[in-house]
């Protein structure tokens, strides 16, 4: 980890290439199983985690957290893109790795896209970003890194389709 400013999902320079990396060692090897572990320098001390704790820990205390996603949402349209850019960075670390907990997608959904209200604040601040959240977490579903129940994928839908009739200028106001 770079800073305490800058974790795994926080760009996506990290999935691409360490993710990358680690998925052609595993196809090299012949294995599903390539172990990823993330060196955390942040606080003086050392600290090694497997990337799957890693990015279990960056949605606790970052995407999931209000003291983390609220003074972004200060920023308007761009603390949107930021909070889109976490969600997008952790589907690439499925799509390289496979190694994020299905809960993870759960808990950004129902916080940030099946939540009414904030669904709403964001999509009046930015809704092509919150366009794009909703279809990543439709995305994280198609791709099998996790298995919602009907209902949630039926209001994750319903969702991504209120935005984009907001998009297109079609929704009720």
């Amino acid at each position: 980890m770079e800073s305490i400013d800058l974790g795994v999902t926080s760009v996506g320079h990290d999935f691409d290439t360490l993710g990358g990396i680690a998925s052609a060692v595993s196809r090299a090897k012949g294995t599903d199983d390539t172990p990823i572990y993330i060196g955390d320098q942040t606080r003086g001390g050392a600290k090694v985690r497997t990337l799957q704790d890693q990015v279990s820990l960056e949605t606790r205390s970052r995407s999931l957290n209000p003291k983390f996603y609220e003074p972004l949402l200060k920023h308007g349209h761009e603390g949107v893109r930021q909070i889109e850019a976490h969600i997008t960075n952790t589907v690439g670390w499925s799509a390289t790795t496979g190694k994020v907990d299905a809960w993870v997608y759960q808990r950004l959904s129902e916080t940030f896209v099946l939540d009414d209200e904030m669904r709403k604040r964001l999509s009046d601040l930015n809704p092509q970003a919150s366009m794009r959240m909703a279809n990543r977490l439709l995305e994280a579903s198609d791709r099998d890194y996790c298995t919602p129940d009907e209902d949630t994928l039926v209001a994750l839908q319903n969702a991504a389709d209120t935005i984009e009739d907001q998009l297109e200028g079609i929704a009720a106001q």
